[in-house]
């Protein structure tokens, strides 16, 4: 999980990016692994939204004064997402934890990996394309297909005005 991997290293709050460098996963012997994304794609900078860089910002004063309130009982690692004394959350548990706000929240059932594809189809719709780092467009375009249809219709109407300006001629009504 990216998100879990994420260090305060890979951030550029003054630039506004993130770099997705590596993920973190739970090994088959019950240990936890950071490992190098699934692709070349996958290791990607994000440009992040003022709203998200002013909600890190924050929760980085927040980190910062924990960690001096722990003192010695602190794990340095940079992680902008970890337990309470510093280390890796546990994938799994993130899942379990969001499971449990959802039912906490009496909202219909909807499981983490699920935010990314909400992310995904809300920013084709607003015709921004989605950079997930799956190893080809095609593939981003074939799991978001059930967007597109909309958007096909739109774009026609675009190219359409934008033809017949070219030409001087009328858009027909």
């Amino acid at each position: 999980m990216p998100v879990l991997a994420l260090r305060w290293s890979d951030i550029d709050l003054d630039g506004g990016v993130l770099s997705v460098t590596r993920t973190l996963e739970k090994s088959r012997y019950g240990g936890l692994k950071f490992k190098q994304p699934k692709t070349q794609k996958s290791r990607r900078t994000i440009s992040l939204p003022g709203i998200t860089v002013d909600a890190l910002r924050l929760h980085r004063v927040e980190q910062a004064e924990l960690m001096l309130s722990l003192g010695a009982g602190w794990n340095e690692d940079g992680l902008v997402c970890m337990k309470g004394g510093g280390g890796p959350i546990n994938p799994p548990s993130l899942t379990s934890s969001f499971t449990r706000l959802i039912r906490t929240l009496n909202i219909p059932r909807v499981r983490f990996h699920d935010l990314r594809h909400t992310h995904a189809t809300q920013l084709l719709k607003a015709g921004v394309h989605p950079r997930l780092g799956h190893a080809t467009i095609a593939v981003t375009l074939d799991l978001y297909s059930h967007v597109m249809p909309g958007m096909q219709e739109d774009a026609a109407m675009k190219v359409d005005r934008a033809l017949r300006t070219a030409l001087g001629k009328r858009a027909e009504a």
